[in-house]
Order: C-alpha cells, then structure tokens, then sequence
C-alpha cells in the first residue's frame, strides 16, 4: 500500500505467539473498548501512514513471528503523569512467516516491502517452530 508503514517491537516477557495472545486476553477487561494496546514513551511521527493499513510486527527472541493491524493511537496518561502514546491493536493475532532480527531498542519503522508475508491460511493452524529453529531457518534462506 502506497503510503503505508509498520512498526517493528520486541515482544518482551512472551515466549511465542499463545503466550502474547494469553496476556492479551488477560487485560482485555481492563481495555475500555476490549482492544488490546501496547504503550510506548514516544509518539510515532508517522501516525498517519501507520494507521494505513499498518501493522505492529512483533519480535520473539530475535524473529518476528506475528503482527496485530493498528486501529488507532491514543494518548494515555501514565501514573507518573507523563503522556505516553498507545497504540490500539486488532485482537487478531496473524503468525508471519520467520524473519530474523537483530536486538533493538523501543520501536522501528519497517517498510511495507521489508515486511514478512502472513502464514498462508493452511499453515496457520501448525505449531509455531521454536524461535531458535526458525531464526536459524530464516539466516539460510529457508523460511
């Protein structure tokens, strides 16, 4: 999509794909309108090409496994008082194929054509490899 860009975010705490899909179902209650959202410190610039068609790409141990369309963004006052930016996400969680990355800070931008392609629908249902195995799948071109 022309116009179009994704964030790319490290999914810290969660070890695959049910395990972010199980602490999201946990907090839906506390959601106002049931969204999931992840809060970042910084407001992303490119507010309106993410939220063309955009997605978050989320990074298990070094691959990306999934991505969750954004819908909106937000701003949300902290405890401590700073505003922050959360970025509300569609429920559906949607495994990607493997894609390798290297360890990062906070959020980045990734192009609609550095973006891995979403699991065909007969692979969705299949176990998700280990993220060791499919990073070392990926680093020889074997996705």
């Amino acid at each position: 999509m022309a116009g179009t860009v994704n964030l790319l975010k490290l999914c810290v705490g969660a070890t695959g794909i049910d395990d972010l899909a199980a602490w999201q179902d946990q907090r839906r209650k506390s959601w106002p309108d049931g969204l999931p959202r992840h809060v970042t410190r910084m407001w992303p610039k490119r507010g309106d090409a993410l939220l063309n068609g955009g997605s978050l790409y989320w990074v298990f141990k070094g691959v990306i496994l999934a991505r969750q369309t954004l819908t909106a963004l937000e701003e949300q006052r902290g405890e401590d008082g700073i505003l922050r930016c959360a970025l509300v996400l569609d429920p559906q969680i949607i495994p990607t194929e493997p894609a390798p990355r290297r360890p990062f800070q906070g959020w980045r931008y990734l192009s609609v054509e550095d973006a891995p392609r979403d699991l065909p629908k007969s692979r969705e249902t299949e176990e998700a490899l280990p993220p060791d195995l499919a990073r070392a799948l990926a680093d020889i071109g074997l996705r």
